[in-house]
């Protein structure tokens, strides 16, 4: 069996999604293929992207190409871009409605296998706290992004999640539209267009 598939099969946290306030069934969002040279490196899957199939299928998605220079079809292509999150489900919503955290035992069981299959990234774009702890060993989102261009010269980007829940954190480090995002469009050029 492949990767991707054995991933699809998945049914780990069945009983923690089922304990959830969304009491959902698992649906493990694959999107990646040996060869891409971009990998997104996020948290999990929403409840819309749980519904859709699709990746970044949200206004989160929307403020993510914008911030990343790329038109949905660049995005999509799996033979350029991998998107890898922490958990491939959506974790579903506690009782007051906020998300739940990605279960660790997705990125245990699955992240090294997925890692080595993309041995062709060139650029790793790393997209909030879960991806930051994992790939950079920071637990502060703020002083991650804010040291982007130490990570840079590893070709690792980081980002805060793009989720309207952080235009307050975008309004408050204005330097991030300003210095990062222009930055990290020429290095998504670069990546996409090599």
């Amino acid at each position: 069996m492949i990767l991707a598939d054995e991933i699809r099969a998945c049914t780990l946290c069945a009983d923690r999604f089922a304990a959830t306030a969304t009491n959902h069934a698992p649906r493990p969002i694959i999107w990646f293929q040996p060869g891409a040279r971009l990998l997104i490196a996020g948290q999990a899957p929403g409840a819309r992207v749980h519904s859709s199939g699709r990746p970044f299928a949200d206004r989160s998605g929307d403020r993510l190409r914008d911030w990343l220079g790329l038109t949905d079809d660049e995005f999509y292509d799996q033979r350029r871009v991998a998107i890898v999150p922490m958990a491939f489900c959506f974790p579903g919503y506690d009782t007051r409605g906020a998300d739940l955290p990605p279960p660790t035992i997705c990125a245990t069981t699955w992240r090294a296998r997925a890692m080595a299959q993309l041995a062709s990234v060139q650029l790793t774009v790393v997209i909030g706290g879960a991806a930051l702890r994992w790939h950079l060993g920071l637990r502060d989102v703020t002083e991650a992004v804010h040291g982007w261009r130490d990570h840079a010269a590893r070709g690792l980007i980081p980002l805060p999640h793009p989720s309207w829940r952080n235009t307050g954190w975008l309004k408050r480090n204005s330097w991030f539209a300003a210095e990062l995002v222009p930055e990290l469009h020429a290095q998504v050029r670069r990546v996409m267009d090599d």
